[in-house]
């Protein structure tokens, strides 16, 4: 069980099943995290073996190709135009910018180009120039994901037929902990959008955010959450908020521990072991050692480049650097489940 203030209390039982539920429980993921140490990561690196190469690392890039103006009151997000975080709005970028990051993306070892534009949800009139950049970046052999906000049908066709590979939307927290960070729409809406993408034949990636002021068992939530979606997410990101001066969530949020958050990786792996698990925001306070471990918990997947949107990311040579220190290597075609 979880106790007041998310401290798991539960003794880990002798035996616990390693293959996916049909359908996981709060008690039994959060079992799962109270293992022991090496037992719990002895689980996780197992079953990633089962399914990816353990010294590869799939590397994305994300660019910004919209950046502020946001109507919605995520309480974590610069980009939001309720808050004053110094971040001004921009107009959707032009078509041939974006594919020339793309291109310098995939020579700095990129095989994923993700685009975010700060949209409650795209207009009709945006959709030909972002198709225009699915099918620019495409061209140039990288794999391709978008998140534009809150989808109409129509707009997923129009997503389909450009050939867009993933589009990513994520469900930020815990159902019970949503509405602490945003009230302008809701889970259901996020859901919704999921639903519409994996009918419209997209893959999705979604993920979450801890160090927002949610408990632990906010967070374990969160991936069962992820995980019971049928199927789960392809790519689950989890990003450590990032400090941005503005924002509500900066005068709740905290710093979350290493240890938990290696923990929390390692159950994204035993709680959905064919999605590609990427590390997102926050590995710039991250230690090398951090990093390391949640690598060894099943995380196969980071963002490379010098931002994350609007916040910042660790340098390539840092990535190329630590990778090699580990006798690890980046992927040189995106990440798949064996």
């Amino acid at each position: 069980m979880i106790g007041s203030g998310g401290t798991v209390t539960v003794s880990p039982p002798a035996t616990l099943a390693e293959k996916p539920c049909l359908a996981w429980t709060a008690e039994a993921a959060a079992e799962l995290f109270a293992l022991p140490f090496p037992e719990l990561m002895f689980r996780a690196q197992s079953l990633h073996r089962q399914h990816f190469d353990p010294a590869e690392i799939e590397q994305a890039s994300l660019l910004s190709i919209k950046t502020g103006g946001c109507p919605e009151d995520c309480g974590y997000c610069s980009q939001s135009a309720r808050y004053d975080t110094g971040v001004a709005a921009t107009k959707l970028m032009e078509v041939e910018r974006v594919v020339a990051a793309a291109r310098r993306a995939k020579e700095g070892g990129a095989t994923r180009f993700c685009m975010g534009a700060a949209w409650r949800s795209p207009k009709d009139r945006d959709m030909d120039k972002v198709c225009a950049m699915i099918g620019g970046v495409r061209a140039l052999g990288l794999e391709t994901c978008v998140t534009l906000g809150m989808l109409t049908p129509h707009q997923v066709g129009r997503l389909r037929e450009a050939g867009l590979d993933f589009y990513n939307h994520n469900i930020d927290t815990s159902r019970e902990f949503y509405p602490e960070i945003i009230t302008t729409r809701t889970m259901e809406d996020r859901l919704e959008t999921l639903s519409l993408v994996r009918q419209g034949g997209i893959r999705v990636c979604s993920g979450g955010i801890v160090g927002m002021g949610e408990t632990i068992a906010d967070r374990i939530g969160m991936l069962v959450l992820l995980a019971n979606l049928d199927p789960p997410p392809e790519s689950v990101p989890i990003n450590m908020w990032s400090e941005i001066r503005g924002t509500p969530v900066m005068d709740t949020g905290e710093r979350v521990d290493p240890i938990d958050f290696v923990r929390l990786v390692a159950l994204a792996r035993i709680l959905m072991p064919e999605s590609v698990v990427r590390l997102s925001a926050g590995r710039h306070v991250m230690s090398a050692e951090t990093q390391a471990l949640c690598f060894l918990a099943g995380a196969n997947s980071i963002f490379t480049g010098d931002m994350l949107l609007t916040t910042g990311n660790p340098q390539r040579q840092q990535d190329a650097e630590l990778l090699a220190k580990l006798g690890m290597r980046a992927a040189v075609v995106p990440a798949r489940p064996g």
